[in-house]
């Protein structure tokens, strides 16, 4: 990172990041999904946040794969500045309303690449069932939903705060839930922490006990990875268990665990997730 990037503030660092990006709405619900898109030229590479999420998820990823990728960054359905999905919401539907924008966005046979983190991962695995073949490849980053929770996350309630208490409920819920080393929870990590919770209102909890990838990556046949931080909060307690469930369902896939990291494994540590998602592009286009 540069002395200039160094001396932004957050929302400088936000901003900058999104000004580079050009904005496309698509349907969704009585509304619209909001996506942003950012690169030129080079295979379409499809990345989606995590539960309470926004694309700001994906903050230390997109610079360095825009150089070479046309990326389609969408806040999902019911989060950051996208519009609800059809009541009640259910996993199926909100990877179709997804699909249908990417189908929107590129076209109905363009060939792409989805990388889902946590929540994300799930949603992918749906549209891997709608879009089949043109998908290069899927990547799962800290998936859910495969196995019972042994430790139940506690998080700190943040409505009704202000100031000093809501930085502090937000630092011990990015500790509890998303990132594993206290240094890591830094200004940018609290600023988009903030901005992410503010905005979402869709359960993903609720969906995710659906067990939705336990549905889907039975039925796929296309590359799929599948990358933890050593410290995934969620995971802890079960790694191991998590990683055979996976090869259960999805006997193909490549699986990798980071080192240290946590949950938000693509901020937390984002030159190692950066180089293991580039070495899993290159191999799935290699197929």
């Amino acid at each position: 990172m540069s002395g200039a990037a160094q001396a932004e503030t957050p929302e400088q660092t936000l901003r900058r990041i999104a000004a580079r990006a050009r904005r496309v709405e698509t349907p969704c619900g009585d509304g619209s999904m909001v996506w942003h898109l950012w690169g030129e030229s080079g295979p379409a590479l499809v990345l989606l946040h995590g539960g309470a999420g926004s694309w700001r998820h994906w903050v230390r990823t997109i610079e360095p794969f825009a150089a070479r990728h046309r990326l389609l960054v969408p806040d999902l359905p019911g989060m950051g500045e996208s519009a609800d999905p059809p009541a009640p919401p259910g996993m199926a539907e909100i990877a179709a309303i997804t699909a249908r924008g990417i189908e929107r966005i590129l076209g109905p046979a363009e060939p792409y690449d989805l990388v889902g983190f946590s929540f994300g991962a799930s949603v992918g695995g749906h549209i891997a069932l709608l879009h089949g073949a043109r998908m290069r490849s899927l990547t799962l980053i800290g998936p859910g939903g495969l196995v019972p929770a042994r430790q139940p996350l506690r998080l700190e309630r943040v409505r009704g705060k202000t100031g000093a208490e809501l930085v502090e409920a937000h630092r011990t819920n990015l500790l509890r839930l998303m990132l594993a080393d206290p240094a890591s929870v830094d200004p940018l990590a609290l600023a988009i922490q903030d901005w992410n919770a503010s905005h979402s209102r869709l359960d993903t909890p609720a969906l995710i006990a659906r067990r939705p990838l336990a549905e889907s990556l039975p039925q796929l046949s296309i590359p799929v990875n599948a990358v933890w931080g050593e410290r995934d909060q969620y995971a802890y307690w079960g790694l191991e268990e998590r990683i055979a469930v996976i090869r259960e369902l999805c006997p193909h896939a490549h699986v990798h665990v980071v080192p240290v990291a946590g949950h938000w494994l693509a901020y937390e540590d984002a030159p190692a997730f950066n180089a293991y998602l580039e070495e899993r592009l290159r191999a799935g286009a290699a197929q």
